[in-house]
């Protein structure tokens, strides 16, 4: 019996499908066991082969990305890869939309290039792959709303806390998403985000939270001042840092981890001039982001949680930041808010 991946790709184009397949049949871990043009033929698909990982696109005929992951996740659950152009037109269904139905993490289309280009996407794309065969998908009811509870009209103490700092990988524009959805437009406090995201998707994502909570989501500029009740997010591809009058700006730091954005560089660039006046959070992901950072802020009298391996879809970051005893609290992430809140 063959130990490889099985996938199953949903998607409309010939041209992609045959690039996709290009890729993925070099590796010798993946086994493509069917492609499907559309949602309605995917579905079908999936209740024959009964796939590991399914890869589909948003845009299709007949029945598009997100239908077919509502309905999937409601009848016969799998890791989702959503594999799509980032849209950034008003009318178009914002591709983080798939996440919020249960999709585990997005993707960007390979729509050509050279033979290096290729090597550097299939080993990019076979990672991903590998990643969400490990991750548990249960059934999920799409009429569901989040169980959060909603802080809106809370009193905030005067606490010393000047910044909230949230960190995340494979699985976290859901978490953060469910995390904020609980604030009220008067959070007294800045949100700083670091998503690990591929490049592109990130307009996308701040797009999508935008229409999902009560707070003001932006990309961050050059020497702007952070305020309450904001959520800033790095450029696309580049990392955040602040200077010690709390202006923020683009780091040009080589990242110890090779991810951009990084998580220890915002974390750590936060304790060099506010390490006691912050909350850090980190959230789901592979790998170890976040921790060393989260430790600094600690050392310095910050407040720092960790979501519990209860809720993380990845259990890497929060683990490893346990680990290395740099986590005051370890929580699930239905609890995450409360305690936030208790501690501004």
């Amino acid at each position: 019996m063959s130990d490889k991946i099985k996938v199953i790709l949903v998607e409309d184009s010939a041209i992609v499908q045959l690039i996709l397949k290009r890729i993925l049949e070099k590796s010798n871990e993946i086994e493509i066991l069917g492609i499907a043009n559309n949602g309605k033929e995917g579905l079908e698909l999936v209740k024959k082969l009964n796939p590991d990982v399914v890869c589909t696109d948003l845009i299709m005929p007949i029945m598009d990305g997100l239908e077919f992951t509502k309905q999937l996740m409601a009848i016969l659950p799998k890791p989702i890869l959503v594999i799509s152009a980032s849209l950034q037109g008003k009318d178009e269904t914002n591709v983080f939309s798939l996440l919020q139905a249960g999709a585990v993490d997005v993707f960007p289309k390979p729509l050509g290039g050279e033979e290096k280009d290729y090597e550097l996407i299939g080993k990019r794309l076979v990672s991903k792959i590998k990643i969400l065969k490990s991750v548990p998908v249960y059934k999920k009811n799409n009429k569901d709303v989040s169980q959060t509870s909603s802080y809106e009209a809370i009193s905030f103490s005067r606490s010393k806390i000047e910044y909230l700092l949230i960190g995340a990988s494979t699985g976290g524009p859901k978490a953060i998403q469910t995390i904020l959805s609980s604030f009220g437009k008067d959070f007294p406090i800045p949100i700083i985000c670091v998503q690990h995201i591929s490049d592109g998707f990130i307009d996308s994502m701040v797009s999508w939270l935008s229409a999902n909570i009560k707070l003001k989501v932006k990309i961050m500029q050059e020497g702007e001042k952070a305020e309450k009740g904001t959520v800033y997010f790095p450029q696309n591809m580049k990392h955040l840092s602040i200077n010690k009058d709390g202006t923020l700006r683009i780091s040009k730091e080589i990242s110890s981890n090779g991810h951009t954005p990084s998580v220890n560089v915002t974390f750590k660039s936060f304790a060099q001039y506010f390490g006691s006046k912050t909350i850090s959070v980190l959230l789901t992901g592979m790998g170890d982001d976040g921790a060393s950072g989260m430790l600094s802020l600690k050392h310095l009298g910050g407040r720092t949680i960790a979501e519990d391996h209860t809720t993380a879809v990845v259990y890497g970051m929060p683990k490893v930041a346990n680990e290395i005893g740099a986590a005051e609290f370890t929580l699930p992430l239905d609890k995450i808010s409360q305690k936030i809140f208790s501690l501004i």
